[in-house]
């Protein structure tokens, strides 16, 4: 819901002047799946790991190493976020597909990026976003319309999310992460 230049989520407001820097693209915004949104979220997410990695080809280490907005995370946290995260996302889709309606484990990603590995070189978590993404892709092709409207529970937000929604908002964190890592 739009009040003035304060956007209201579920759960969290943004000030689009001040928040910028951390949603550069903006915040998500649920948007209708249809057939074109799920090819364009697909195609996104089958080139994400090649973007990344065409993007980090031109980084130092101290670039990899300063955070994209002050008090967030560093480039090459970032990078190691999103392993972790569409790592979650992916065993989600595969969990909604096989069971009704599972209930997923939510994680403390804040608590993840404390993790020594998100220090380290970004070259695993690199061929990690390769290969699943790859695997994701595959199954993404291959769900059928009634499969995108299988569901999983989510406990924190004590919500079901189907995985037409939750495609759609994957295209938007893969273009939200690219985009701290490019700037």
């Amino acid at each position: 819901m739009k009040i003035g230049k304060v956007y209201k989520q579920k759960y969290k407001t943004f000030n689009m002047s001040t928040d910028k820097l951390r949603y550069p693209i903006g915040v998500h915004v649920v948007k209708p799946f249809t057939p074109e949104s799920k090819k364009e979220a697909i195609q996104t997410i089958a080139a994400f790991p090649k973007e990344v990695r065409k993007t980090c080809a031109s980084l130092s280490e101290e670039e990899l190493n300063r955070p994209y907005r002050p008090g967030g995370w560093t480039k090459r946290q970032v990078v190691h976020h999103c392993a972790d995260s569409h790592m979650n996302a992916y065993i989600r889709f595969k969990w909604a597909l096989t069971e009704d309606t599972p209930t997923i484990k939510a994680y403390n990603e804040k608590a993840w990026a404390e993790q020594p590995d998100y220090q380290s070189f970004i070259g695993p978590s690199m061929q990690l976003l390769d290969a699943l993404h790859e695997r994701w892709t595959l199954v993404l092709r291959n769900m059928t319309d009634d499969d995108f409207q299988r569901s999983y529970y989510h406990p924190e937000r004590n919500a079901e999310t189907n995985l037409g929604e939750n495609l759609l908002h994957y295209q938007w964190h893969c273009k939200h992460h690219l985009a701290h890592i490019q700037s």
